[in-house]
């Protein structure tokens, strides 16, 4: 099983960057995406999930109405396009694989290495 992340990087307040996630190993369809973050000194935060089974989506409070968390089926990837960001959004960004389109980390099974978004002011 493997999850790989990309699309982090530096990028200016306001600004957008997307970030990838690629799925192997497992059968996509049948799982939860979750996006989760955790800053320096921060507990690790759930941020937006999307159930592949029954394209449900959920996002916290956070980041609605600037993050978009979708998924391609035929790609095995999962992306999270995120829009007019502030520096509270610098930290590493995860995906992992679950069950259920919750942002609780307990319930995810599978996880990636991760990939660092700084937002400068």
């Amino acid at each position: 099983v493997q999850l790989v992340e990309s699309g982090g990087g530096l990028v200016q307040a306001g600004g957008s960057l997307r970030l990838s996630c690629a799925a192997s190993g497992f059968t996509f369809s049948d799982y939860t995406i979750g996006w989760f973050r955790q800053a320096p000194g921060k507990e690790r935060e759930g941020v937006a999930c999307i159930s592949n089974r029954d394209d449900i989506t959920y996002k916290s409070d956070s980041v609605k109405g600037r993050f978009t968390i979708s998924s391609d089926k035929v790609q095995n990837t999962a992306y999270l396009q995120m829009n007019n960001l502030n520096p509270e959004d610098t930290a590493v960004y995860s995906c992992a694989a679950g069950w259920g389109c919750v942002l609780r980390s307990v319930d995810y099974e599978y996880w990636g290495q991760g990939t660092q978004v700084t937002v400068s002011s």
